[in-house]
């Protein structure tokens, strides 16, 4: 039976299926313990929270509990006393803005808990949303975000961007330093008034303002080549920062229009926009002459790249400094799509060590080709 198995290719078919199966299941074992174990802390800390208040057992209650839990339990690492003050500390974090908010009531919920008033009701349905949400990611990324976030509305904003974009711990980090909360959607657009709804909205909340090239030190008098060789030797940490689905076609894409050639500086194609993007660097402040290029550029690559497949081209323009108003008129007469940002460097290095910088060469030799995905 064993021989006739292993010379049937349905079996090893079945089989390979089968194990595809159990590794997703043992994925699902894992995600469901963690998010059985984090809707423990949410009761743990409330119940520590209940307790210290109404019993006034004082500070020393988590020095003894954590005694007592990790003898009981030694195979568990998570009641030490500071993870237990994490615990706390996170369900006050949300507790206590819960108790503060004004929820919005929606229309199926007035039939529902009768006896309690409409707003009881909204709250508690936002409640069990909020556990729901902040079970469904590692205990890591929870603490990192209920001790660099302000408040609930940004801490909510990064939980989900988990969510959607499986950020490890790390990559939430930086995006929390790097201040993503107030940057993104924040550019200067004309997207709607060039793009129909819902894909004005979603290429407005692409772009971001302030971009952070965190990642980057240039000599203090570089120009933008130097920065745009900067950037695609640092291929991975811009695509990072410039988000999910960006896509790298290419650098100096040549677009050849009439009897003349240009140069655009950056081509990505947008996985969720379904659109080709293209980016140019200034490393001079905004003129209103730079939006006049580029939207050049938009109609060339509509004309010479998109299919019916696509969406129309999206330009980005990342400028040393820009005066909105300025950016503003420059864009609000322009038929194609644009938007303005600014981008940060950290300090600038001497002149002298500009020799060290990598070559173009060096830079084609790490990139590889074309066709990385952030």
């Amino acid at each position: 039976m064993i021989s006739a198995l292993k010379l049937d290719k349905s079996y090893f078919d079945w089989l390979k299926e089968l194990k595809l199966k159990i590794r997703k299941v043992q994925i699902k074992a894992a995600l469901s313990v963690n998010s059985e174990l984090l809707k423990f802390y949410w009761e743990l800390g409330e119940d520590i929270v209940v307790k210290q208040k109404r019993a006034k057992w004082g500070a020393k209650l988590l020095i003894q509990l954590s005694k007592d839990l990790m003898a009981e339990f030694p195979e568990m690492k998570g009641f030490s006393e500071r993870n237990l003050k994490y615990i706390r500390q996170w369900h006050q974090f949300y507790a206590r803005e819960r108790q503060n908010r004004i929820y919005p009531i929606g229309q199926q919920l007035v039939s529902q808990l009768e006896g309690q008033n409409e707003s009881q009701v909204a709250k508690q349905e936002f409640g069990q949303q909020l556990v729901a949400r902040i079970t469904s990611i590692p205990w890591g990324h929870n603490i990192a975000i209920i001790t660099k976030c302000k408040n609930i509305d940004e801490a909510l904003y990064y939980v989900q961007c988990t969510i959607a974009h499986n950020w490890s711990r790390s990559v939430l980090v930086h995006q929390i330093e790097s201040g993503l909360y107030k940057r993104e959607g924040k550019a200067v657009t004309n997207f709607a008034l060039t793009l129909p709804k819902p894909q004005s909205d979603l290429a407005a909340q692409t772009l971001k303002d302030p971009y952070v090239f965190d990642f980057l030190t240039m000599t203090k008098d570089y120009d933008e080549r130097d920065l745009e060789n900067a950037l695609v030797a640092h291929v991975r940490q811009f695509l990072m920062e410039l988000g999910a689905g960006f896509a790298y076609m290419g650098k100096q894409i040549a677009l050849q229009v009439g009897e003349r050639e240009f140069f655009i500086d950056l081509l990505f194609y947008h996985t969720k926009l379904h659109c080709y993007v293209v980016v140019e660097l200034k490393a001079v402040d905004f003129e209103p002459e730079h939006a006049g290029k580029l939207n050049f550029y938009l109609k060339a690559i509509d004309s010479q790249l998109r299919t019916d497949r696509d969406h129309p081209t999206i330009g980005i323009l990342i400028c040393k400094k820009k005066d909105k108003i300025v950016a503003e008129y420059a864009l609000s007469d322009i038929n194609k799509p644009i938007g303005v940002s600014e981008y940060r460097l950290t300090e600038s290095i001497p002149d002298t060590f500009k020799g060290s910088l990598p070559t173009i060469e060096q830079i084609e030799a790490e990139l590889g080709g074309s066709g990385d995905e952030f």
